[in-house]
């Protein structure tokens, strides 16, 4: 059993901070994917999970797409934020390691940017599993292990892009990010491909897509155009093997 700090410290710690953040239109990479990711969850119907539901933007998303949703997040503050806003038709405080539903209740479940902030990615995937139906879909969004393992040299769309050490490990990341007068501290672990592949596989899923997005033809922010050139994020959608 692990003995590192859960993140979800670190979330209540700065929850108003992430609910201004995201809840500021077109002020994160989000605005600029949204319609990408909804067009890759589809159309749908049944009962639905967002792990990790945040202030609620992707349980909105996912009652758009035609399904009954449940919210949950550990941060008590989170999902207040999503109830206020009306995301979703049920709510509890959980961690995705500990889910409080039956086996089998869900038609689809999304871990949209979740775990990364998961300290025992196995045990969360394993419990997303065990809530899944035999016929349903996980669908799970990171950010591209690659791309969190360097740095662009600048600003510039065209700015190279580094990689300085080793590419293989896992290693925790703090990062403080401001703009246009709003600040978020980041916080969670980064680790490579292979580790997310292997809590699949061991979850007893299989990878039916996967998708390196490009930032929607609408999104015209000039920061954004270096998204052009590397993926930003990794979508992946896993079905139970039979």
């Amino acid at each position: 059993m692990t003995t590192e700090r859960p993140d979800s410290d670190h979330w209540e710690k700065f929850a108003a901070e992430w609910i201004a953040w995201a809840r500021t239109p077109g002020h994160d990479a989000f605005w600029s994917f949204r319609e990408a990711f909804s067009s890759f969850v589809g159309q749908g119907e049944g009962r639905a999970l967002d792990v990790g539901c945040g202030e609620g933007r992707i349980s909105r998303l996912l009652s758009e797409r035609g399904y009954q949703v449940t919210a949950t997040d550990p941060v008590p503050a989170f999902v207040e934020a999503a109830r206020e806003a009306g995301s979703a038709e049920n709510y509890r405080v959980a961690p995705a390691a500990a889910l409080p539903f039956s086996d089998a209740a869900f038609d689809l479940v999304v871990a949209y940017n979740v775990l990364m902030d998961v300290v025992d990615v196995p045990a969360a995937v394993c419990e997303m599993r065990r809530v899944l139906r035999s016929s349903g879909t996980l669908i799970v969004s990171i950010v591209h292990p690659f791309i969190d393992r360097g740095r662009f040299e600048g600003a510039e769309p065209d700015a190279r892009f580094v990689v300085e050490g080793s590419y293989f490990g896992r290693c925790r990341f703090e990062a403080l990010e401001e703009r246009d007068g709003l600040a978020m501290h980041f916080a969670g672990w980064s680790q490579p491909l292979q580790n997310y592949m292997a809590a699949l596989e061991t979850a007893g899923l299989a990878i039916t897509a996967l998708h390196e997005p490009v930032p929607d033809e609408g999104a015209s922010q000039p920061r954004f155009a270096r998204w052009r050139r590397f993926p930003m994020f990794l979508w992946v959608k896993a079905r139970p093997i039979a």
